[in-house]
């Protein structure tokens, strides 16, 4: 009896310790006080920004991609939501990014939506989620034409109180045709690109709906909502499941040809807190997309450059 005491003592213990060192993770938004609160462009790093570029650089055939313009990253660092770090390389460089820029046409909606002038039904609530964790084309259209068209969701985008898209760093977010065959094609002014992204805008767009600042609090919250969980498992997502399983991804992607993209949040226990924005145009770009994921934790982890040879251009 004793011995059995004994055993279940040490047991509970284990538990409890175990329990001790998982604490719970904070929920998002993060609120952080406007006294506090920093513009993303404003937190560059330079020792993470040196980690970041020397990892990619590291990558066989990745220095020529970065060179000619077709591979853009971006990394925040979020285990200090308060002092985020953030790295980027091409940041500013505006790509072909397929369905990522969905995520605009999701805030479109929301702030439709929290303005008054578009009833969340259900209808719209499902074509919201399909659009985002199943990245459906048909539930996208059907949310860009209960906005009134792509003018309404590119107005929204270059709004002053986002700026998602500003001409003068380069473009950023755009949607400038919609996702089905049968559509008039508007071009974005600076790039001439239909579906396109900057990673610096896509990171910025993650930044502010992780701390309550896209439109307010609660619209962020809801937006979190649609992004949790993603329904399809490549790119980032392919890497994280094995590497982050106790992670909550919020997460979009897109691919179309040989142009890659691919975002997310990711919210773990400790370090593993941070947004991952990858845009790349080559025939390898999913596994490019993949290995993002290793060069990132490795960049965030500051693990020794020593170890690391840099490819010769």
């Amino acid at each position: 009896m004793k011995f059995l005491m004994g055993v279940l003592c040490v047991a509970g213990l284990t538990l409890s310790i175990l329990g001790q060192s998982s604490p719970k993770l904070p929920s998002l938004p993060v609120p952080v006080s406007e006294q506090r609160w920093q513009p993303l462009t404003d937190r560059v790093d330079a020792r993470l920004q040196a980690q970041l570029e020397m990892r990619l650089r590291a990558q066989p055939g990745w220095s020529s991609l970065i060179r000619n313009s077709k591979l853009a990253v971006a990394l925040v660092d979020l285990s200090e939501p308060e002092r985020p770090r953030f790295a980027h390389v091409n940041g500013n460089t505006m790509m072909y990014a397929a369905s990522l820029p969905k995520i605009a046409i999701l805030l479109a909606a929301v702030d439709a939506v929290e303005a008054g002038h578009l009833v969340l039904d259900r209808q719209l609530d499902k074509d919201l989620s399909d659009m985002i964790r199943r990245s459906s084309n048909k539930a996208a259209t059907r949310a860009i034409d209960r906005l009134g068209g792509l003018d309404k969701v590119n107005t929204v985008l270059k709004d002053p109180r986002f700026k998602f898209y500003d001409e003068e760093t380069g473009g950023g977010l755009w949607v400038g045709r919609r996702y089905a065959k049968q559509s008039r094609r508007i071009p974005d002014p600076v790039n001439g690109i239909s579906h396109g992204a900057t990673a610096t805008q896509v990171a910025r767009f993650y930044y502010r709906m992780a701390t309550g600042r896209i439109i307010n609090f609660r619209a962020s919250q809801r937006m979190l909502g649609y992004m949790v969980d993603p329904d399809i498992h490549h790119k980032f997502v392919n890497s994280l499941d094995r590497e982050a399983p106790d992670a909550r991804l919020y997460r979009k992607s897109g691919t179309w040809k040989q142009w890659h993209a691919d975002s997310v949040l990711v919210w773990g226990p400790h370090w593993r807190r941070y947004i991952l924005v990858g845009l790349v145009e080559s025939e390898k770009g999913e596994d490019i997309i993949r290995t993002l994921v290793t060069v990132a934790e490795d960049s965030l982890q500051n693990k020794l450059a020593m170890q690391i040879p840099l490819e010769e251009d």
